[in-house]
């Protein structure tokens, strides 16, 4: 069952807010990272490289928890719980050069390793809530 991102939760992954991403490794222990995100069709928009431990753990399992915490406002926070709609390789690149926009200021994602192919992660959201606004 699907949950909608509108309204202050859109607002929150809009902003130029960190995401922090719980997946679950092959052990059963939580991994989690902050991340930069987006949002496009109500959906969040992940991007990372291949060869990373949390997208791994997602194709194993597609389960995902991410929070997003309001920058201005720390004690105000995004919950978003779903699972993995979608990965691909098609406009990862162009994708993290506008969040490098976003979070840096900067044109294109200055980060980038010799070889790294970028993956676009979008995720379906069951829960979606947001605290302490």
């Amino acid at each position: 069952m699907s949950a909608t991102i509108e309204g202050r939760s859109e607002e929150l992954l809009q902003g130029k807010n960190f995401c922090h991403v719980a997946t679950l490794r092959r052990d059963g222990s939580v991994h989690g990272v902050p991340v930069w995100v987006d949002v496009q069709d109500g959906r969040p928009v992940l991007n990372t490289a291949e060869g990373r431990a949390w997208p791994r753990n997602l194709e194993r399992d597609p389960r995902v928890t991410l929070t997003v915490q309001n920058m201005e406002n720390p004690y105000e926070y995004l919950a978003i719980r779903g699972h993995v709609a979608e990965r691909t390789h098609e406009g990862a690149d162009a994708h993290i050069d506008a969040l490098a926009k976003k979070y840096m200021g900067v044109e294109q994602y200055p980060l980038r390793q010799p070889g790294e192919q970028r993956l676009i992660i979008r995720v379906e959201p069951e829960y979606v809530h947001v605290w302490g606004g």
